[in-house]
């Protein structure tokens, strides 16, 4: 029972010691691997070399066998240039994090990592892994060159997230000895909110301030800011993306734009959770720049005012994600 309960103290006790050190190693996103942060110990095979050897040093020195001696001395010896061979295959290699892409909740961030060997021998079977997550990527440097690596993971939810601690390791020549290193990269990842599947179309638009309501209101009506196509109209009020989706010829409706504006309130996304508003924005302007629409967002403690064009989908999404 004393045993048991050893055990168990442990158990709870090594996630604690685990985080305090990984708190002391530095956030950097190109880190330098060294002596100082390269560990090496012997695997399972490891450990059954050097038992095998006790054995044959035993039997060798009982019967006196010069022939054992021999083959205990050089087994021994190769372990020995292993082990260096082992270590030098890690130590002096630089690693750089690319900075990451952000991604939608639901999906896996993709993590574009540089390896680069500055000495003039290749570099063997190095594999690089999210911590604790058991996937290894395994890669070889050249001489004097550098590989390119990807690994991903997978955030549980939206926001601003760093990227997780990431590990190093080989065993290359013998598989006698692993020699690893931890890597606490500084870098952050930006996890949009997952869209709604099945929105509801767009709210109506709002009338600007100061705008006459001749010519008719779009309070009961759908806001899309275009109109069928007809002749004569600028090309440049073609709704290309529409016509790329859908196949619909249209033209945005200038009148129409100059009289309302749309704006993606959270109070008006609907009777959901918090999660379930902050969603269906997530679709609802996704839909408005596909349309090529301007629009605005209003969260709580957050007014976007209305723009369109790819800087305002990422100013509203990157709002979305960290309210």
């Amino acid at each position: 029972m004393k045993d048991t309960a050893e055990s168990l103290a442990w158990w709870h006790l090594r996630p604690r010691l685990r985080q305090w050190w990984l708190a002391r190693l530095p956030l950097t996103d190109a880190l330098k691997l060294t002596q100082r942060n390269v560990y090496i110990l012997p695997t399972r095979a490891g450990w059954m070399l050097a038992a095998t050897l006790s054995v044959l040093l035993v039997a060798s020195i009982n019967y006196q066998l010069n022939l054992g001696y021999l083959l205990t001395f050089l087994l021994a010896g190769c372990a020995a240039v292993g082990m260096v061979v082992c270590h030098n295959t890690l130590r002096g290699l630089t690693l750089h994090l690319l900075p990451p892409q952000p991604l939608f909740a639901g999906g896996l961030a993709v993590l574009d990592l540089k390896l680069v060997n500055e000495r003039s021998a290749p570099r063997y079977a190095i594999g690089l892994a999210v911590e604790d997550s058991g996937h290894w990527i395994w890669a070889d440097v050249p001489a004097q060159g550098e590989s390119a690596v990807q690994i991903s993971f997978k955030p549980l939810r939206r926001g601003l997230h760093r990227v997780p601690a990431l590990k190093a390791e080989t065993r290359f020549p013998l598989g006698t000895f692993r020699v690893w290193s931890i890597w606490r990269p500084a870098a952050q990842v930006l996890v949009y909110p997952a869209p709604e599947p099945h929105p509801p179309p767009l709210p109506p638009g709002e009338p600007r301030s100061g705008a006459g309501l001749t010519g008719g209101s779009s309070s009961s009506t759908e806001f899309d800011g275009v109109r069928a196509y007809q002749r004569g109209d600028p090309m440049k009020l073609v709704v290309w993306k529409k016509f790329a989706k859908s196949g619909d010829l249209v033209s945005r409706d200038t009148a129409h734009a100059q009289r309302y504006e749309l704006w993606l309130d959270f109070t008006r996304a609907g009777s959901l959770d918090a999660e379930g508003r902050i969603s269906r924005l997530a679709a609802w302007v996704l839909a408005a720049d596909a349309q090529g629409l301007d629009y605005g967002l209003r969260l709580p403690g957050v007014e976007i005012k209305p723009d369109g064009g790819t800087a305002q989908r990422l100013r509203c999404l990157q709002a979305l994600a960290t309210c």
